[in-house]
């Protein structure tokens, strides 16, 4: 039962030869050579299945085949950019976790895996060829999985980014501290119905007492990715003004 469940858990298939060896000679029950066995089968690349699984539900990127930004507002983005971003995040899944490297280096990594294509929409130079490989993101503005652009484009509107999505994210996800479910008949932000930037409107909607619990957890954490646009890019201005 126990290398049934570590072979459907790590490689979604049934155990190798090896595994079952070891269930049958009992000494699955011996820790270290259980974790020596579990070592070499997230280095197999049938743990592929592990990753596409695993980060796909937990970081949302399922969801990415059903975003779809307004091509108008962001031409560069495609579907291949959008396929070369989910694997570029689940390639820095996996070499994290096969490197047995902190699980903090998920948030603080400084590094990624990209291509030329890839590179160049995030505008990285250096990078050459289609084949994925690790590259540095010292003097970037990106580190970890929160500058990835899944992350950033699963978590933004059609047409702008959405603090309150990316901060329910990092909430949902990352701090296991969901906020509470909205309020019932709340209406939506709408632009026509607010004035200023996107924070201003977002402080109007605070004033609203229903609102400001929530918003109070959720906002902050999402502003603080502004400087990312809704499918991913670096930015330094909005609408002709510096991104607050």
């Amino acid at each position: 039962e126990l290398a049934t469940r570590i072979s459907y858990f790590l490689w979604s298939s049934m155990p190798d030869d090896e595994l079952l060896l070891m269930a049958h000679q009992g000494t699955l029950t011996d820790e270290k050579r259980l974790l020596e066995k579990i070592g070499r089968m997230i280095q197999d690349s049938r743990s592929n299945q592990f990753v596409e699984h695993f980060a796909g539900q937990w970081l949302q990127l399922r969801n990415l085949d059903t975003v779809a930004p307004d091509s108008k507002a962001f031409p560069q983005y495609s579907d291949e950019i959008r396929d070369l971003m989910r694997r570029e995040t689940m390639t820095f899944f996996a070499g994290v976790m096969r490197a047995n490297l902190p699980v903090t280096t998920l948030l603080n990594a400084d590094f990624t895996f990209l291509n030329e294509t890839l590179a160049n929409y995030y505008g990285i130079a250096g990078v050459r060829g289609e084949h994925f490989r690790q590259v540095s993101l010292a003097g970037t503005q990106r580190g970890g999985l929160l500058t990835h652009g899944s992350v950033l484009t699963v978590t933004s509107n059609p047409t702008r980014t959405s603090p309150v999505k990316r901060g329910r994210w990092i909430l949902d996800n990352l701090l296991n501290t969901p906020p509470p479910p909205a309020p019932p008949n709340v209406p939506e932000l709408e632009k026509e119905q607010l004035s200023g930037t996107l924070r201003e409107r977002m402080e109007q909607h605070r004033q609203n007492p229903a609102c400001a619990a929530c918003h109070q957890m959720m906002d902050p954490l999402g502003f603080a990715l502004e400087n990312f646009d809704a499918v991913g890019r670096w930015r330094a201005s909005e609408g002709g003004e510096a991104v607050d």
